[in-house]
């Protein structure tokens, strides 16, 4: 995807981040010379309609929206099957890796940036939509201090269907309200927990609620009670505590009403007169009716009419009726009811002064000094417990964690106290980096593989390649390590491939001109195969027989080529059948006898133009046989130069060998004798003599009588 040109105007520089269904790239647009940031839906979701149209409603959610603590929308396309949003660049970190690195943070800093968070749901809340993942790695904060809240993913307006799955709720476990965490409906309250959840890890460091599964955390959200932010960090103002106290409450009627409201609030919790304001206490809530007790109805029946006052009224029972005074009857029971409730007030008070008294004999055991065991080994912190008469409340809650390692204690419930001997202490212990299990790459384009790899989060400094010659196809992973199904780190593990470069190649020779024989040795020792079927023969008057007259054009001299190739090539089996060859015997003589000349032929003939034939040393006069090859109707034409002058022509015709009529030799005098231009037609002799006056001829002479054929 780097350097790829988007929608041909956006340029994609570098990736910047990812979730689960987009990753997110840096760009320039080229068109309005600006840096801006491509979120890509990921490969494995272009076929799902469903995240397609998740992906489009964030566009269109953010969109809707323009506030200045909002990332903006600038475009959205298509090309192909790649799905692109375009929006806001911003410089900075988000505030996730903020509170990796410096949690907790000061309660000014975090009060301004959860401001600025509130103000942007506010504006997101009056245009009737709701963010649904409110969460640290969407809150992005520029180098200029401005928070910018992004991934409007699973937004949803107001008025429209739920967008939850049936069977799971999308949004992020750590941050989910309550409702969210049960799937029905979030509404604005939903996101202001989630905010309130923010609030608490920028002043903590940490997050109220964790678990060993997503189901065990949404749980908790739903059951357990928010431990007080103070009870962590007690620098925190009470104000403050206050805001995250009510804004993470389980029940919504109890929340803030509204993002303003919480704004409002965060405006002020700052100042002197609040800061140690008593904290907030919430009634409980119970919606359940409290269980009453009903009398019993035995053998007695009472008549439900209204008696008059000192009226007698009559008592059915089992064995007879019995007419009394209503009067007397009340006065019987106004002095045993509080007797009886006096005299079991009592023996019930006794009984709970027996059993505190007993309890507090039982419990009465020594208190011990809680050993800090951060930083060591799961056994080595349950061995500093033991020693001291304490106990790990089992199972321990286990965390994925890049810097820590595995079985290393990462936090205690209880430290720096005294407790009772024999109590439970939770630890969480680090299960090390979150691991991978490495698919099986071998046959698949190493291209492909690598850009997967990267958006795993393994970047190209531990991506090593080793280049094999194969008959695989070039680029395709042959091998790799780790294996298949061995578990890695994405981000410190080191992968190495195995990729194949296609087969051995060898550089092609150049054939043309060279003896069969030798050709043969030649592609043979560099791996390369000629058959017999790939010989074909032609006649040719340039190159003399079994020598190569040219070679296949796919393969041509100095091209890189697989060995086992086979090479095509054309050989010579001689002249063609209708040439004509005819030797002219050269007369010559030195220019001054006795002293040496240079003697130059050059000839041309069916073979070539203005071909060196013979150079030679003379002191004497000498016979040079100079051999032509003539094709149907052409002439040959041999030239003679002496001491670099040029001397005499002769030309030779096909038609005159055919004829047979003859053609005589060329005879070239010295200075004394005649002029160097001259010759007579007696000091001439036949094209049949032959001679040679014991001077050698150099490279390229034909000796032998001339005749014509």
């Amino acid at each position: 995807m780097i350097g790829h040109d988007l929608g041909g105007r956006y340029e994609i520089v570098s990736r910047i981040g990812g979730g689960g269904m987009a990753l997110v790239y840096k760009a320039h647009d080229v068109l309005l010379n600006r840096k801006v940031a491509v979120k890509v839906l990921r490969q494995q979701f272009v076929n799902d309609d469903e995240f397609i149209r998740r992906f489009r409603r964030e566009a269109q959610s953010a969109a809707a929206l323009s506030h200045p603590n909002v990332v903006s929308i600038y475009d959205v396309g298509q090309e192909d099957e790649t799905h692109y949003i375009v929006m806001e660049y911003v410089e900075g970190n988000n505030l996730n890796e903020l509170i990796q690195e410096r949690a907790p943070l000061q309660a000014e800093e975090a009060v301004r940036f959860a401001m600025q968070i509130c103000d942007a749901l506010g504006h997101a809340h009056q245009n009737h939509i709701i963010h649904r993942d409110i969460k640290p790695h969407n809150i992005l904060i520029g180098n200029n201090g401005r928070v910018k809240v992004t991934d409007f993913g699973i937004a949803r307006a107001v008025t429209s269907s739920t967008i939850t799955h049936t069977g799971s709720v999308l949004g992020s476990v750590h941050y989910f309200s309550p409702e969210h965490a049960k799937g029905i409906n979030a509404g604005e309250k939903s996101d202001l927990y989630s905010l309130g959840i923010v609030l608490y890890q920028m002043l903590t460091g940490k997050l109220p609620f964790l678990g060993e599964s997503p189901i065990s955390v949404a749980l908790k959200h739903l059951q357990e009670t928010i431990e007080a932010p103070r009870s962590i960090n007690p620098h925190i103002p009470q104000s403050v505590e206050n805001i995250i106290l009510k804004a993470t409450r389980k029940n919504q009627s109890e929340r803030y009403s509204s993002a303003q409201e919480m704004l409002l609030d965060l405006e002020s919790c700052l100042r002197t007169d609040r800061l140690d304001e008593p904290k907030m206490i919430f009634p409980t809530f119970n919606d359940m009716e409290e269980t009453r007790v009903m009398p019993a109805i035995r053998g007695e029946f009472v008549t439900s009419q209204p008696l008059e006052r000192n009226e007698q009224k009559a008592i059915v029972s089992d064995t007879s009726t019995k007419w009394a005074d209503e009067g007397n009857a009340k006065k019987q029971k106004k002095w045993k009811k509080p007797l009886t409730v006096v005299g079991v007030t009592l023996l019930l008070l006794a009984l709970i002064i027996f059993g505190f008294m007993w309890l507090l004999d039982k419990l009465d055991t020594e208190e011990v000094e809680v050993p800090y065991v951060v930083g060591m080994t799961l056994t080595e912190a349950r061995a500093a417990f033991d020693a001291k008469g304490l106990r790990v409340d089992d199972p321990v809650t286990l965390e994925f964690h890049r810097d820590i390692p595995k079985d290393q204690v990462i936090s205690q419930s209880k430290k720096a106290m005294r407790v009772k001997a024999g109590a439970l202490i939770q630890l969480t212990v680090s299960n090390g980096p979150e691991m991978a299990s490495l698919k099986n790459y071998v046959g698949q384009s190493f291209k492909a593989v690598k850009e997967e790899l990267n958006s795993l989060g393994v970047t190209d400094t531990r991506i090593k390649v080793v280049e094999q010659n194969s008959e695989e196809a070039v680029d395709s992973i042959l091998e790799q390590t780790p294996k298949s199904g061995e578990l890695f780190d994405p981000v410190t593990a080191e992968l190495t491939f195995v990729v194949s470069i296609g087969p051995e190649t060898v550089e092609m020779p150049d054939l043309t001109g060279e003896k069969l024989s030798t050709a043969r040795k030649l592609l043979k020792s560099l791996g390369l195969v000629l058959n017999e079927e790939d010989i074909f023969y032609a006649p040719s008057y340039l190159h003399e027989k079994d020598h190569i007259i040219s070679q296949d054009e796919k393969l041509m001299p100095l091209d890189q080529v697989p060995k086992g190739s086979k090479v095509t090539i054309t050989v010579s089996s001689g002249p063609p059948a209708d040439a004509k060859t005819y030797v002219l015997n050269v007369r010559i003589s030195p220019a001054v006898a006795g002293v040496a000349s240079e003697v130059k032929i050059v000839y041309s003939d069916a073979r070539g133009e203005n071909m060196e034939g013979i150079t030679r040393t003379i002191t004497d006069t000498v016979d040079i046989p100079v051999t032509v090859m003539l094709a149907p109707d052409t002439v040959a034409t041999i030239t003679v130069s002496r001491d670099k002058q040029f001397m005499d022509t002769k030309e030779i015709s096909y038609d005159e060998l055919e004829a047979g009529t003859g053609t005589p030799g060329l005879t070239i005098p010295g200075e004394e004798l005649l002029p160097p231009t001259q010759s007579t037609p007696d000091e001439q002799v036949q094209g049949e003599i032959n001679g040679n006056n014991g001077e050698s001829t150099s490279e390229g002479e034909s000796e032998g009588s001339g005749q014509g054929q």
